[in-house]
């Protein structure tokens, strides 16, 4: 059974930084594309950033480029997401996700398409990051 499992979120002020972590079990993710998304109260469900089966290819929404880094380490299954810079619209509950073989060779227009639950496969729980002003 597969579980994708976030954690790192939590409170802090503009201007401070946070590293979510996604833990996969039940199968590898060593050939999947992954992305993070976010969805704010009220709001839909935001693309933020990607990533390719072996790190070498990474993709950011333009509300995040240069403050956050996505990375993987593929020998703990883990997906990574750095968050710094954090300004107040940046409050949501962040999920990764592994994006479907549809969209998997489409990265780039992610921003278009990401903003479906349609566009992946699996998900996590989520992990509420709130930044405060």
């Amino acid at each position: 059974q597969v579980h994708l499992v976030e954690s790192g979120g939590g409170l802090v002020q503009t201007g401070g930084s946070l590293n979510l972590s996604c833990a996969a079990s039940g199968y590898s993710i060593v050939h999947s594309t992954m992305s993070w998304v976010r969805q704010a109260p009220g709001k839909a469900l935001e693309w933020v950033s990607g990533i390719n089966g072996d790190g070498s290819k990474t993709y950011y929404a333009d509300s995040v480029k240069g403050r956050f880094t996505i990375s993987r380490d593929n020998a703990k299954s883990t997906l990574y997401l750095q968050l710094n810079s954090l300004k107040t619209e940046d409050t949501a509950v962040y999920y990764c996700a592994e994006v479907s073989l549809l969209y998997s060779g489409r990265m780039d227009e992610m921003a278009r398409y990401g903003d479906s639950w349609a566009a992946y496969n699996y998900w996590g729980q989520g992990t509420q990051v709130t930044v405060s002003s």
